[in-house]
This record gives C-alpha cells, structure tokens and sequence, in this order.
C-alpha cells in the first residue's frame, strides 16, 4: 500500500474526528452558558424589582413630601431666615425630583424590558446618574431638610400629628364593614 493509499482510506475516519471536534467546542460554549444563568436571572428580577419599586413607592414617597411636609414645614417655619433657608430646601428638594424623575423615565422602558427577559441595551451610565444623585438627595434630605421640619414642626404638635395622620390615612386601605 501506498502513503496515498492510506489517506483515502482514513479520510472518512478523520471527517468523523473533525465532527467530534466541533460538536466539543459547541459543548464546551454550551456548558459556559451555565453560569451566566444565574446573574441572567438575577439581572430580570433585579430590574422587575427596579421598576416596581419606583412606581409604587419613589412617585408617591415624593408626592407626600411636595403634598404634605413640605407645604407644612414653610407654613409653620417662623419668618425670615427659617422660612427662607425651608423655602430654599423645598424648592431644591422640588428640583431634585423633577431631575431624577427625569432619569428614572428614559430608563423604566429599559429596564422594564430586562424584567420581561429581554436583553435590551441599559444605559448604565443613566443608571449610575440615578443612584448617585439619589443618595446626595436623600442625604441632603437628611442631613439638612428633616432636622429643620423636625424643629419647624415640633413647636406645635398638632402640625406634627396632622402631617402624621395624612400620611397614615393614604398608607391604610379604607375598610368597610357590612352592617
């Protein structure tokens, strides 16, 4: 026998083998598939949770503060400098949400689309923006406006007790009972 007697003879036992090697390296992607479904999964709730959580909680958390607090803190804040520094932190406070009200619209649709499984693009610096500015907004928030309405408010309890039971009111579901 020939050296070229050989090859054809093989030839049909190497198309085998080349076959095996690439049904391997497809194997071998479909087995590096397994832990992406995991951060997958967790990307689709994360961002479900995203979505639900701002339009249940983050709109209604500031409708109560434009609403409610705010209104009473300036009302009751003593002329002059007090009144002056709560206007100046409402109208802050206003434009912080409007901003981040802002962000929040150009990505719901994003995320929302990763909620539903899809893979869509996010705007990850849209994302950073959001999380960054609303940390600096609650701690202002904290650091500055609720100490002043907690001293604004507290001169006169039934501000305080007022303010509370509007907020209570709209968090308690109306319950009626049959007669």
């Amino acid at each position: 026998m020939s050296s070229s007697n050989i090859n054809l003879e093989s030839a049909p036992l190497d198309n085998f083998s080349e076959c095996h090697s690439g049904i391997v390296r497809h194997l071998n992607d479909l087995d590096s598939l397994v832990p992406l479904l995991e951060p997958a999964r967790q990307a689709h709730r994360l961002a479900a949770e995203a979505v639900r959580f701002f339009r249940a909680s983050i709109f209604e958390h500031h409708n109560e503060e434009e609403k409610d607090l705010f209104p009473a803190v300036i009302a009751n804040a003593n002329a002059g400098e007090e009144r002056n520094k709560a206007q100046e932190a409402v109208d802050r406070l206003v434009r912080e949400h409007r901003h981040l009200e802002s962000v929040w619209s150009k990505l719901e649709p994003q995320l929302d689309a990763i909620a539903h499984g899809g893979a869509g693009e996010v705007d990850v610096e849209a994302i950073k923006l959001l999380v960054g500015n609303y940390q600096a907004h609650a701690k202002y928030e904290e650091d500055v406006f609720l100490p002043l309405a907690k001293a604004v408010l507290s001169r006169q309890g039934e501000h305080m007790a007022a303010l509370g039971l509007r907020i209570h009111m709209r968090h308690t579901p109306l319950q009626v009972t049959p007669f």
